[in-house]
């Protein structure tokens, strides 16, 4: 049984973070485990309040799962400060975590902050050299590039400084695009387009993290980093086809559309 972690934070409207991970894991054939970076009460409207976890006791639920379950993979998402990003990145050299997704997240779909401004120092100099993968939607990327990334020309810029700090294999993600879904794959020697219509529908909560966590079952279950990409978009893209309203707000993919289709009402 091929097996991955995912280091992030918890929604408690089920639609992102862990909850979005496992559900994804469970989709795609992979043992989850997790670790929790932070509870929220979150809904499809927003982001009510945040109770971060004291940033030992992430380190303590990384050092339970490695020492016992292990992982071919890992991932983390929301990551909330500087403390638990440096504790994460201690862990993941401790236990040589070697293929790691990290998923930026920096903003709710809501437009609610989930990393503290003085953290994204911390994202850059800590964690992302240690990236395997690392999956900037165009907003993150401008902040980690530093200059905006609104079109196609400014993604491969983004996507050469993004891999000048450390991670290996930068996806620049284009959901964000006016005329399409395009999303950007460089390893530092090429530049790899994955193309993608835009899906007409406001269902879109945690696109970003059921992405990452789809890579990171792909590349659990030994497909190479380009292969583990591309069936991820293919993935989510099928999610998002097949999503449906929950709730008042940006309702969630829907994770498990390869076993069964919600009855629209």
């Amino acid at each position: 049984m091929r097996k991955a972690l995912t280091i992030a934070g918890s929604d408690s409207g089920g639609g992102a973070g862990i909850q979005a991970d496992l559900k994804t894991f469970a989709a795609l054939g992979v043992y989850g485990s997790s670790a929790i970076t932070a509870l929220t009460a979150q809904n499809t409207v927003g982001v009510q309040a945040i109770y971060p976890v004291d940033p030992e006791f992430v380190g303590q639920q990384i050092d339970s799962v490695m020492s016992d379950i292990g992982a071919d993979a890992a991932k983390t998402g929301m990551l909330f400060s500087a403390a638990i990003i440096q504790t994460v990145a201690e862990r993941v050299r401790r236990w040589r975590i070697e293929k790691l997704v990290v998923d930026p997240v920096m903003v709710a779909k809501s437009g609610d902050r989930l990393l503290q401004e003085e953290a994204i120092d911390a994202l850059k100099q800590y964690l992302l050299p240690l990236a395997y993968v690392v999956t900037p939607n165009l907003g993150e990327a401008s902040v980690l590039a530093g200059f905006p990334v609104n079109e196609k020309p400014a993604m491969q810029e983004a996507a050469r400084a993004i891999h000048a700090l450390g991670a290996k294999i930068v996806v620049v993600k284009g959901g964000h695009l006016t005329d399409c879904a395009d999303d950007l794959v460089y390893d530092g020697d090429t530049m790899h387009w994955l193309p993608a219509e835009h899906i007409d529908t406001p269902h879109t909560h945690g696109t970003g993290c059921t992405f990452s966590a789809a890579i990171a079952a792909y590349l659990a279950k030994g497909d190479a980093p380009r292969d583990a990409i591309a069936r991820a978009k293919h993935y989510l893209t099928a999610a998002l086809r097949a999503a449906q309203p929950i709730g008042a707000g940006h309702s969630p993919v829907h994770h498990f559309h390869p076993y069964y289709a919600w009855e629209s009402s």
